[in-house]
């Protein structure tokens, strides 16, 4: 799929003041500092269209940008922010999890994780959640240009065998690089299947 045009449409904290209509929203979330404002600048293929920052907790709202006329990708607030104060972190968790389980246009939710990291409880807690809550998402891995192929391989594999041990079967999982554009094609792509399924 090729993104012509990829359009800013709102922020906000409240899920029903999301756009109208009956398009398929594709969501990303993850934690903080995981890559997530680079990821969707790489997949959009505009440098500033989510705002990244050095400074994790930059994304605070659910923000709608409208892609080929046709799909909305959302770029959702984080989650784990140890620093914040707990009726931040609170705040925050309604916003999620409001738009998570009442936005019927949410196609799929593709959860990030860094790749260089063991298997955080935080992320499978949240993974877990989804599944409980019957929401289809799929993860991914990014910053893997931090790591070799050997370690990157090797965490991948440990990763997959600890969601095992709770999990029948594994969800869709994507390899990305924001800085050197890898995994972008496959998610894209997979994005365009779903969307031509839904269109027949």
């Amino acid at each position: 799929m090729d993104i012509k045009t990829a359009v800013f449409s709102i922020s906000n904290t409240d899920v029903r003041k999301c756009p109208a209509g009956h398009f398929p929203e594709y969501a990303f979330i993850g934690r903080s500092n995981v890559g997530k404002s680079s990821l969707i600048n790489m997949l959009t293929g505009r440098r500033d269209l989510a705002k990244t920052s050095s400074k994790p907790g930059k994304t605070l709202l659910i923000n709608h940008f409208w892609i080929n006329g046709e799909w909305y990708l959302v770029d959702l607030p984080g989650y784990g922010y140890a620093t914040a104060s707990k009726s931040m972190r609170d705040k925050l968790k309604r916003i999620i999890e409001s738009y998570i389980l009442f936005r019927e246009q949410l196609t799929n939710l593709f959860v990030l994780i860094d790749c260089r990291l063991p298997p955080q409880r935080i992320d499978l807690d949240f993974m877990q959640w989804l599944g409980e809550s019957h929401v289809p998402f799929s993860i991914v891995f990014t910053k893997k240009d931090k790591l070799s192929n050997a370690r990157f391989n090797e965490n991948i594999e440990t990763y997959k065998q600890t969601l095992l041990e709770t999990w029948e079967e594994l969800p869709p999982m994507f390899f990305t690089s924001s800085e050197k554009r890898e995994g972008r094609d496959e998610l894209l792509d997979y994005i365009d299947h779903i969307n031509q399924e839904l269109k027949k």
